[in-house]
């Protein structure tokens, strides 16, 4: 029996060993329901967390993120187009259109479906959903090629992001619609994603999805001390508390370190450039505090020419970057660009050196 109890705390003792190195973020990922989920900084796209995320999967509706930036994107928003009979007879949830109404298109869409579907997958060939294939603009199982992954589905929605007007309707928690010709009052659509609107007070936006093949399927963002994150499950049957769970350990474990774009070209010495540069913004990404001590940053120029002192026009707009650093791998980047007309900043090289000291996300 002695053997025995000292076999097993040996056993148990190797276990906790094994565990002690098992990355935090990879333990974390147990209590994940999905079969598919990934958790990125919106800005820098730096993979935070990952379940299964690069495996091809049905999505559902969350498809329709792709419909609206494509729609926005048309610069049509405001033009009015027909309901067709098509539209009407598709299945699914129902904003409850009629036949031969008319709407604007920020209400539905104008394309035929073929047309629309091309753009769809040559917009997704453009950001780079390497594993993706629409089908259909919303997502239904009527077809057997619909498929995408998280980490796809979060490249998407990482773009669509990047849009002011998609980000204002992602948010929108209720929305009036005028009522159609012969009827009353407004039409009222309310959000269905219970994040946003009760479940979690840092959620910005997303979209949700449901098909008997795909089950659930949810894309949300949110934003907490200056962290901006999107979350994507697929096939999850607790879908609103993966996303809490996630974004709980993404803000809870991450920040982001900037560097601002004064302090990038005030590390600058050079004495033709000094003064005479703009960064175009900062430098920033997410890291946690044990990273911080690896992040580096290193401005890379154009040697003057001589010509350049004579005749300043002749200097190239763009005349180098700088760049960001973590444990030797690039991670972010800006341009520096030229700007003759600035004096030059006067400031001493040792100054420069101290102000440029330290990369803390207080800038």
């Amino acid at each position: 029996m002695n053997k025995q109890k000292r076999l097993i705390a040996l056993i148990l003792a190797l276990a906790a060993g094994i565990m002690a190195f098992v990355p935090e973020r990879m333990r974390a990922m147990d209590g994940v329901s999905a079969k598919s989920a990934i958790l990125i900084e919106q800005h820098s796209g730096r993979v935070l967390f990952a379940k299964d995320a690069y495996t091809k999967r049905r999505i559902a509706s969350i498809t329709k993120i792709m419909t609206a930036i494509l729609a926005i994107e048309s610069g049509k928003m405001d033009d009015t187009v027909t309901v067709s009979a098509r539209a009407v007879r598709t299945e699914g949830s129902s904003i409850y259109l009629r036949q031969g109404e008319k709407i604007k298109l920020r209400g539905g869409h104008g394309l035929c479906v073929e047309g629309f579907v091309f753009l769809m997958n040559q917009k997704a060939a453009e950001i780079g959903m390497r594993d993706t294939e629409f089908a259909n603009p919303h997502g239904l199982d009527d077809a057997e090629n619909h498929y995408s992954t998280a980490y796809d589905m979060a490249l998407l929605m990482q773009y669509a992001m990047k849009n002011k007007e998609f980000r204002r309707i992602s948010g929108t928690k209720v929305y009036r619609a005028p009522a159609p010709p012969g009827e009353d009052g407004a039409r009222v659509w309310r959000n269905k994603n219970k994040l946003l609107t009760s479940l979690y007070e840092y959620c910005t936006g997303g979209k949700t999805g449901y098909t008997k093949r795909a089950h659930r399927t949810l894309v949300t963002t949110a934003s907490k001390g200056g962290v901006d994150l999107i979350a994507v499950t697929l096939d999850a049957p607790d879908d609103w508390n993966d996303h809490i769970a996630m974004y709980e350990y993404g803000f809870s474990h991450y920040h982001i370190a900037k560097v601002s774009s004064e302090r990038v070209v005030d590390k600058i010495s050079d004495p033709f450039y000094r003064g005479r540069l703009q960064a175009v913004r900062d430098l920033r990404y997410p890291v946690t505090d044990k990273e911080e001590s690896g992040l580096q940053v290193k401005v890379y120029l154009l040697k003057p020419r001589k010509e350049w002192k004579k005749y300043p026009e002749r200097v190239p707009t763009e005349v180098g970057k700088a760049v960001l650093y973590l444990h030797q791998k690039a991670v972010d980047s800006v341009p520096l660009l030229y700007e003759p007309g600035k004096e030059g900043s006067g400031r001493g090289f040792l100054w420069q050196a101290f102000r440029f000291l330290g990369v803390r996300s207080d800038g």
